[in-house]
């Protein structure tokens, strides 16, 4: 080989180790994409999601699973675990089915402030649906914030 070939070649592979470093670095700190900026794939209300799911498991999940949905419905519940993260349960206070809402955890101190028995619309990412006819029913929403706060 020549030395300009051998330099070209050189230019080449350094050139390729700096772009997939680049690329490798913008993945490693690539963050989760705010929910408050995003659209809602759908809206609906507490009640009517869970009755999708309830009805046919499958047909839902196709359609909800890794979707963002904006959720109105009461207050269930707020529930604090042991590393102080926040989950709200929406759905009517009689029944015993709910849509689960992980708060993210740049929302969390608005999830401690939610009252129980106020209508609040929450807006995140469908995981799944936990079924259960003793216990309740549960749809999982993860990376969840508070879209509107509403009135009893």
């Amino acid at each position: 080989m020549q030395i300009g070939t051998k330099k070209k070649v050189f230019v080449a592979i350094s050139m390729m180790a700096l772009v997939a470093g680049l690329y490798g670095y913008m993945e490693y700190t690539r963050g989760s994409k705010d929910l408050l900026y995003t659209k809602a794939d759908y809206i609906t209300i507490a009640k009517d999601l869970i009755k999708e799911f309830e009805e046919n498991e499958k047909a839902a999940n196709e359609k909800f699973i890794n979707k963002i949905i904006a959720v109105n419905g009461s207050v269930k519940d707020v529930i604090k675990d042991g590393d102080k993260f926040y989950t709200v349960m929406l759905g009517d206070a009689a029944g015993t089915s709910s849509v689960r809402c992980s708060m993210d955890s740049n929302y969390q101190p608005e999830a401690a402030l939610l009252q129980l028995r106020r209508n609040v619309t929450i807006k995140g990412i469908c995981t799944g649906f936990n079924a259960d006819d003793l216990l309740g029913s549960d749809v999982i929403l993860n990376r969840c914030i508070i879209e509107k706060k509403g009135s009893e």
